[in-house]
C-alpha cells in the first residue's frame, strides 16, 4: 500500500523517521515534502497534496506538524478525507475501526515519547481495518453526503 507522508517544519524530521519506518514495515512510502526545513513553510502546501494523491489512489497519508491540529483541519477540507489526530494507541485504532480513517494526524510537539510512540501509533493505524459495521458506515455516508 501506498502511504503520502507530508509535514511541515515542525513535524520534518518526524516525518522522515516515520517514512523509513513504513518503509521497514513493508509499505511503499511518498514524500509529498517538506523537502527541507524551512520554518517559513505552511502546512497545506504539503497537506493538500498528500491528500488528494491518497484519495486519489485510494490509499493513506499520514501528515505531521507540530501539534496536528491545522493539519488535520487542512486534510479533512479534501472531499473524501477522514482525516484523525491521534495520540495513543486507543485513538489510532478506534479512528480506523469505527471511522475508517484515511489520513493520520501527528503532533511532533505533543505526541508523548516522540518517534517510539510516533511508530506505535501509525502501526496500529496501518494494520487496523474498518470494522464494516453497518452503524459505522451509515455515520460515515452521512459525512460524506456533507462534502456533496
Amino acid at each position: 500500500m501506498k502511504i503520502f507522508f507530508a509535514a511541515d517544519h515542525a513535524g520534518f524530521k518526524l516525518k522522515n523517521e516515520l517514512i523509513n519506518y513504513a518503509a521497514k514495515l513493508g509499505y511503499e512510502p511518498i514524500d509529498s515534502g517538506a523537502f527541507a526545513l524551512n520554518n517559513d513553510d505552511d502546512y497545506p502546501d504539503f497537506v493538500v497534496p498528500a491528500v488528494n494523491a491518497a484519495i486519489a489512489t485510494k490509499s493513506r497519508a499520514v501528515v505531521l506538524g507540530g501539534s496536528g491540529i491545522g493539519e488535520c483541519i487542512a486534510a479533512n477540507k479534501v472531499k473524501g478525507a477522514r482525516a484523525a489526530l491521534c495520540f495513543d494507541a486507543y485513538t489510532a485504532k478506534i479512528t480506523r475501526l469505527d471511522n475508517d480513517s484515511n489520513v493520520l494526524c501527528f503532533g511532533s510537539r505533543t505526541t508523548a515519547g516522540k518517534l517510539e510512540t510516533a511508530k506505535k501509533i501509525m502501526k496500529i493505524w496501518l494494520e487496523t481495518k474498518f470494522s464494516n459495521a453497518s452503524r459505522h458506515k451509515r455515520r460515515i455516508t452521512k459525512i460524506a453526503k456533507l462534502e456533496a
